[in-house]
């Protein structure tokens, strides 16, 4: 599966765990108690003032090294 911004962060985060190092790495600390409170992952990145095209590139390099 390809991460895109258009996600749920919620969705992201069940399918890999370990992806919630990557949002919390990124500034989206609120990740863990607060991740339905936003549509999406571009959504959330918006609100926090993240790059969300970084964010992206880096949750994908996860869900890569997880299909290894």
């Amino acid at each position: 599966m390809t991460i895109s911004k258009e996600m749920k962060i919620e969705e992201v985060v069940n399918q890999y765990p370990e992806s919630m190092m990557v949002f919390m790495k990124h500034g989206l600390h609120c990740v863990g108690c607060h991740v339905s409170a936003f549509e999406s992952i571009e959504e959330g990145a918006s609100a926090h003032g993240i790059n969300v095209d970084a964010l992206i590139a880096d949750l994908n390099k996860v869900a890569q090294a997880r299909k290894k």
